[in-house]
C-alpha cells in the first residue's frame, strides 16, 4: 500500500483548522481575563459560556476516539454484539444524573474545579491523594486515545503510528496551552460538526457495499458470523450491570465533566446542558453501530482485505478504519479518518486542560504557594499542560498496554472517588479519617480483585468467577460492590470517629487530622432592665464542635 497522498494532504489541512481556531479562541480569551481572573477564564471560561458552545463541547468531549472506534469494535465482536454497547445509554443516564444531583452543589459554592469540595472538608493532604486517580486517568486516557489515532493514521494513511501520535499531542497541546477552556470549546464545536457530517458521509457506502449482507437480515441471522444485535446470557447479567452502573455514576466524577458546568452562564443553563449531551452522544454513536454492524455483515474474501477475517487476525480494534479503508472509496475513508482526528482531539485537549487545571488551583496554589499570583498559576498550568502532553504522547507507543492502565485507572476513579464526591456534597460529617479508610480499604479491594489486562490474579473470588482459558473471569458486580463499600466505610468510619472524640474516649491529642476542634462560643449579653429588679445570670459554653 502507497502513501495516501491526498489524504494526509487534507489532514494536514484539517489539524492547520484546528490550530488557527485555537489561536483565534486565545484572543478572545485575552479579552475576557481584562474582566475576570487569567485562571478562571483559562480554567472554567469565565463562567459565561453560552449554551450553545457549552452543549457542543460537553458532547463532542465524550464522543471521543475510543467512544466511536469501541462502539463499532463491541457490535463487530461475535461474543459481544449491539446488546453489550452500553456506553451511549451510561452516558444518557450519567448526564442525567449530573444535572439532577450535582449541579447545584458545585456552582453554588462558586468551585473551580472538582478538587475543590473535596479540599474543604478532607483537607489539602487527602485531598493531594485523591488527585492521584483522576490525574492518572487523564493522562492514561489522552494517551489511549493518542494510540487509537496513530493506528488509524497507519492504516488508512500508510504512515508510521508515531508521526501521528506526535504532530497530534504537538497541536492539541499548543491550542490549549494558548487559550485554555475557550480554545478547547470553540475548536469542539468544529471537531463534533466534522465528526457528524464525516461519519454519516461513509455509512451509506459501507452498507451498499456489494461484499456487505443487509444488516438487518445479520441482526437475527447467523451469515458470516453470529447475529451482530448479540445477546446477553443470565450469568453474564450482574457483569452487565456492572458495566452500566460504571459507565453512568464512574462518568461524573471528572474534572471535564464539570469545567463545564462550572463554565455555564447559570445553573439552569448548566442543568439543560448536561441533559441535551447526553442525548447528543446516542445520536453520534449511530454511525459506529451501522458501522460494526457492517463489519459482522461483510465477506472479508470479496475484499482487498481478503482472509482470516478482522476478529481472527486480532484486529477487531480497528474494526472502524478497517471498514473505512476496504469498504469505501478513497475520499470518503479520508472523511472519516478525519471524524477519528476530529473525535481524538476532542477528548485529548479537554483531558490536558483538566490535569493542568487540578495541578495549578489544587496543588499549586493551594498547598505549595498558597499566595500565588494569577500569572504564577497560569504559568504553571501551561508548563504543566507541556509535561502531561508529552507523558501521553510517550505512553502512546506502550499501544495496548495503555488501553489497560486506563480502564484500570478509571475502575479506581469510580470506586474511590466517587463516593468521596458523595459524602462532601450530600452526606453531613464525613471526615478524614473516613475518607483515608475508605480510600485505602476501596483500593485494596479492587486490586484483590484481579486484572486479566494486566494479568493480576485475583485473591477475592466472588460468586461466579470463573476460569476461562487460562484467564479468572468475575462475573459478580465487583466494581460497584467495592464502590458501595468505599462509601459505606467512609460513612461509617466517619461517625465512629466522631463519637469517639466528642465523648472523650479518644484523647483530643491523638486527632491528628484536627477534624475536631474547642472553641469558645460568645453569647451576647442582653440588656438588663432594672426597673423590672431582673437578675440575669450569663452563661458561657464552650461545646465540642465536629468540623466537617
Amino acid at each position: 500500500m502507497a502513501l495516501n497522498i491526498p489524504g494526509l494532504v487534507a489532514t494536514i489541512v484539517f489539524y492547520v483548522i484546528m490550530l488557527a481556531t485555537g489561536i483565534w479562541a486565545a484572543w478572545k480569551t485575552k479579552k475576557e481575563e481584562k474582566n475576570a481572573n487569567r485562571s478562571e477564564v483559562a480554567m472554567v471560561g469565565g463562567r459565561n459560556m453560552n449554551i450553545f458552545v457549552g452543549l457542543f463541547t460537553t458532547t463532542a468531549t465524550w464522543v471521543g476516539g475510543g467512544y466511536i472506534n469501541g462502539t463499532s469494535e463491541i457490535v463487530y465482536l461475535p461474543t459481544r454484539g449491539l446488546a453489550w454497547v452500553l456506553a451511549p445509554v451510561g452516558y444518557v443516564l450519567a448526564f442525567i444524573i449530573g444535572g439532577l444531583f450535582f449541579v447545584k452543589p458545585m456552582r453554588s459554592k462558586s468551585y473551580v474545579t472538582m478538587m475543590d469540595p473535596l479540599q474543604e472538608t478532607y483537607g489539602n493532604t487527602m485531598g493531594t491523594l485523591l488527585f492521584l486517580p483522576t490525574l492518572i486517568g487523564d493522562v492514561f486516557w489522552f494517551a489511549a486515545i493518542l494510540s487509537a489515532l496513530g493506528a488509524t493514521m497507519s492504516v488508512i494513511l500508510d504512515i508510521r503510528g508515531y508521526l501521528a501520535i506526535i504532530i497530534s499531542a504537538c497541536t492539541v497541546t499548543l491550542y490549549t496551552l494558548l487559550g485554555g477552556l475557550y480554545s478547547v470549546a470553540y475548536t469542539d464545536v468544529i471537531q463534533l460538526v466534522f465528526m457528524m457530517v464525516s461519519l454519516w458521509t461513509c455509512v451509506p457506502f459501507a452498507l451498499l457495499n456489494s461484499a456487505t449482507e443487509s444488516i438487518y437480515y445479520t441482526a437475527v441471522n447467523e451469515f458470516y458470523q453470529v447475529p451482530w444485535i448479540g445477546k446477553l446470557e443470565t450469568e453474564y447479567f450482574g457483569r452487565w450491570l456492572d458495566e452500566l452502573l460504571y459507565v453512568a455514576l464512574g462518568s461524573i466524577p471528572w474534572q471535564i465533566y464539570f469545567q463545564r458546568v462550572l463554565a455555564a452562564s447559570s445553573s439552569r443553563q448548566a442543568r439543560l446542558t448536561s441533559y441535551f449531551a447526553g442525548f447528543g452522544c446516542v445520536f453520534m454513536v449511530i454511525p459506529s453501530v451501522l458501522i460494526g454492524a457492517v463489519a459482522a455483515s461483510t465477506d472479508w474474501n470479496q475484499t482487498s482485505y481478503g482472509l482470516p477475517t478482522p476478529n481472527e487476525r486480532g484486529e477487531s480494534s480497528m474494526i472502524l478504519p478497517i471498514v473505512l479503508q476496504y469498504l469505501c472509496p478513497t475520499y470518503v475513508s479520508v472523511a472519516g479518518l478525519g471524524a477519528i482526528a476530529a473525535a481524538v482531539m476532542s477528548s485529548a485537549d479537554s483531558a490536558l486542560l483538566s490535569a493542568s487545571s487540578m495541578l495549578a488551583h489544587n496543588i499549586y496554589r493551594k498547598i505549595l504557594r498558597k499566595k500565588a499570583t494569577e500569572k504564577e498559576v497560569v504559568c504553571i498550568m501551561k508548563v504543566s499542560m507541556v509535561v502531561f502532553g508529552a507523558a501521553a504522547a510517550g505512553l502512546a507507543f506502550l499501544s495496548n498496554s495503555v488501553y489497560d492502565l486506563w480502564f484500570l485507572s478509571g475502575e479506581l476513579v469510580y470506586a474511590l472517588l466517587f463516593p468521596q464526591l458523595c459524602c462532601v456534597l450530600f452526606i453531613p460529617n464525613t471526615n478524614t479519617y473516613g475518607s483515608a479508610a475508605g480510600f485505602l480499604f476501596g483500593f485494596l479491594l479492587r486490586l484483590l480483585a484481579g486484572e486479566p489486562s494486566l494479568k493480576i490474579s485475583p485473591i477475592i473470588h466472588y460468586p461466579g468467577c470463573s476460569l476461562v482459558d487460562g484467564v479468572y473471569i468475575q462475573l459478580f458486580p465487583f466494581k460497584t460492590f467495592t464502590m458501595l463499600l468505599t462509601l459505606g466505610t467512609i460513612i461509617a468510619v466517619s461517625y465512629l470517629v466522631a463519637f469517639l472524640f466528642k465523648r472523650n474516649i479518644l484523647p483530643h491529642r491523638w486527632d491528628v487530622c484536627s477534624v475536631i476542634k474547642e472553641r469558645e462560643a460568645s453569647v451576647p449579653l442582653p440588656e438588663i432592665d432594672e426597673q423590672a429588679g431582673l437578675q440575669i445570670n450569663i452563661v458561657y459554653i464552650n461545646p465540642i464542635e465536629i468540623h466537617t
